[in-house]
């Protein structure tokens, strides 16, 4: 009896001139696998080959690279990937991804609406936690630093839920019932979700695949904010690699002001 390996992912960092080179090492580690005598085997037909880069980066390295080879099963690279629940494309846009939540919120804000009149103000809100803002969140990080548009449909997706929970007509303000909810707009839940992770890496050091990529900032000269607890943030030259969680991650903490910073979990959450 054969077992198959299920959501695997196996990641590699390369130039655009050493794309070809980089799939043939990982072709290489795949074929490891399925050669090897034991119970736990790769199904080539369900595997996903997915490059990620800038534009002209992408122009590079893929420009003769259209398939390649896995257990003697020819692949095409493929445009997007689901990870996780989360639909990765070429420029990490995640266009399709928001548009598939979007999809799915928009699917349950119907049925809310629907059955409205019969549900009491907190029955219809905890609905609209536990089935709309729960995929919202779900993952929300990779959004930071996305294009305004793939993060305007989500708002509107809550600014939609908003109306129907508090029964206000479909073009009324959004930000005055956002606030009555107390709800972040969602660019916002994205900072807190970076910073409640940030958090936790200043405080336990975990978890550790995150908390090696921040370094404290040394401090040459002494300034008022010597004192604070600020990490080093990577010099980027592109927008794209900006969206990285070693270069959002500090700038969402580096933000914050120190009373936040020490205070404990409790108090962080309130009031971040």
């Amino acid at each position: 009896m054969l077992a198959y390996c299920r959501d695997q992912c196996l990641a590699r960092s390369c130039s655009p001139c050493a794309v070809a080179l980089s799939l043939t090492s990982s072709l290489s580690t795949a074929s490891a696998i399925t050669n090897m005598p034991t119970i736990l085997q790769l199904n080539p037909d369900k595997l996903d080959e997915l490059i990620i880069g800038t534009t002209n980066q992408l122009q590079v390295g893929t420009a003769s690279l259209s398939s390649v080879t896995v257990g003697g099963v020819d692949l095409p690279v493929a445009d997007e990937m689901k990870v996780l629940g989360v639909v990765m494309d070429r420029r990490l846009s995640f266009d399709r991804h928001v548009t598939s939540v979007a999809r799915a919120c928009n699917y349950h804000v119907q049925a809310i609406r629907h059955i409205r009149h019969l549900l009491t103000t907190e029955l219809a809100l905890t609905l609209a936690c536990s089935l709309i803002l729960s995929r919202l969140d779900y993952c929300n990080a990779v959004l930071h630093g996305a294009p305004a548009s793939s993060t305007q449909k989500l708002q509107r997706v809550q600014n939609t839920v908003a109306r129907v929970i508090l029964q206000n007509a479909r073009q009324s303000p959004s930000q005055p019932l956002l606030q009555q909810l107390h709800w972040l707009p969602v660019r916002q839940r994205i900072d807190y979700k970076l910073a409640i992770v940030m958090y936790k890496i200043h405080h336990t050091s975990t978890p550790d695949y995150l908390s090696r990529h921040i370094q404290p900032r040394t401090v040459t000269r002494q300034l008022r904010s010597s004192a604070m607890p600020r990490v080093c943030k990577t010099t980027t030259r592109t927008n794209f690699t900006d969206r990285a969680f070693r270069c959002s991650a500090p700038a969402v903490w580096n933000s914050l002001t120190a009373d936040i910073v020490d205070s404990c979990l409790s108090r962080f959450l309130s009031v971040n």
